[in-house]
């Protein structure tokens, strides 16, 4: 494993365009507090819902203090500045990069593609990776190609989408059926349809955020989640479980009401528990990504078995968050994993050089 040197200075992006600005915003404040300061230089970059990037210098210089005192969630503003800042602080020595940017334009490939052009190791899965798990139409075709068992589903572009594709989508999948925004996460547009009106309306509710529609079967199943930290030789967590407190685990049940409940091991058998592993890391694979990933996952016990619903390749990571909770219960602490998910992307970094190094 690359060593990471003491000068290694950890840039957390946080913010970003997409309707998952402020959950983003949340996780960074978690990060900072954890990051061991000692080993890491930290510089906060908030980018705005309007794009404009800025340090928060108030920001640093309560990090360059231990953090103490750092806001429940930050804020985005201060000096004005660019990706530029990321170029700059590489000159200055060995410099990670931490996504924390949840949804389009952050987690979907994008930022990352930025990174790759300025030739900075940063956390998390590559381009391919990145856009194929946001985009749930491509992410489903993908994995249903390596055998990965899951939903029916159907994916189309919002100007296909008619009265007699409605009407076909609900014969296939039949009611209640979900209707999503193909590149979105929290929840954010998604809805549960149980009459042909209400599809209509979810349809025009997921296009608010999204130009591909997927239509997906309503699993009767228990909620699993799993993360993968790695790159070529990943390793899965012991499985959780969501037990949401509304009809399903909805942006509402994640972020306001707090309601969902959380059960870190899930209650599955030996074997049941050793399977849905071995599938978070086929998914996580079958996608390529690298770093980090949650894969979620309906468990019909009685029925076709663990069903895989997504993979989440920028999880959310505050200390009450699913990944670092199931790190945790697995043997590895908060701080620990910030430290594992800067080896991996620094190894990562290097390995990439050499096939692009000529």
């Amino acid at each position: 494993m690359a060593s990471v040197d003491m000068r290694t200075t950890l840039v957390v992006l946080y913010g970003g365009r997409s309707a998952e600005h402020d959950v983003s915003r949340v996780t960074a404040a978690h990060v900072l507090r954890a990051v061991d300061h000692s080993a890491f230089r930290v510089i906060p970059v908030g980018i705005s819902r309007d794009g404009e990037w800025s340090i928060d210098e108030s920001l640093v210089a309560l990090l360059d203090a231990g953090a103490h005192g750092l806001p429940a969630e930050l804020t985005v503003g201060g000096a004005s500045t660019s990706s530029s800042i990321i170029a700059s602080s590489a000159a200055a020595g060995q410099v990670v990069v931490m996504p924390l940017l949840h949804g389009p334009l952050g987690e979907d490939g994008t930022i990352q593609g930025l990174l790759e052009v300025l030739d900075v190791p940063y956390i998390g899965s590559g381009v391919l990776a990145s856009a194929a798990a946001m985009d749930k139409g491509i992410a489903k075709v993908i994995l249903a190609q390596h055998g990965i068992p899951q939903v029916e589903w159907r994916t189309f572009h919002v100007d296909a989408i008619s009265p007699r594709i409605i009407e076909e989508a609900i014969d296939f999948l039949g009611l209640p059926l979900f209707v999503k925004p193909a590149n979105m996460g929290s929840s954010i547009g998604v809805s549960k349809a149980k009459t042909h009106e209400e599809v209509r309306d979810a349809v025009a509710k997921a296009a608010t955020y999204d130009e591909w529609i997927v239509f997906e079967e309503a699993a009767n199943g228990r909620e699993i989640e799993v993360a993968v930290l790695g790159n070529l030789r990943p390793e899965a967590s012991i499985a959780g479980e969501i037990i949401p407190s509304r009809e399903f685990y909805d942006y509402e049940d994640k972020y306001v009401i707090d309601g969902a409940r959380l059960e870190v091991p899930a209650q599955l058998d030996d074997e049941a528990s050793s399977e849905v592993r071995r599938l978070a890391i086929r998914a996580f694979s079958a996608l390529r990504c690298e770093g980090m990933a949650r894969v979620d996952f309906f468990y019909e016990e009685n029925g076709r078995g663990f069903l895989c619903n997504e993979i989440n390749t920028i999880p959310g990571f505050t200390p009450i968050s699913m990944y670092p909770k199931l790190w945790q219960a697995t043997g590895v602490s908060y701080s620990e994993l910030v430290e594992k998910l800067v080896h991996l992307a620094i190894e990562r970094h290097s390995r990439k050089r050499r096939n692009t190094d000529r």
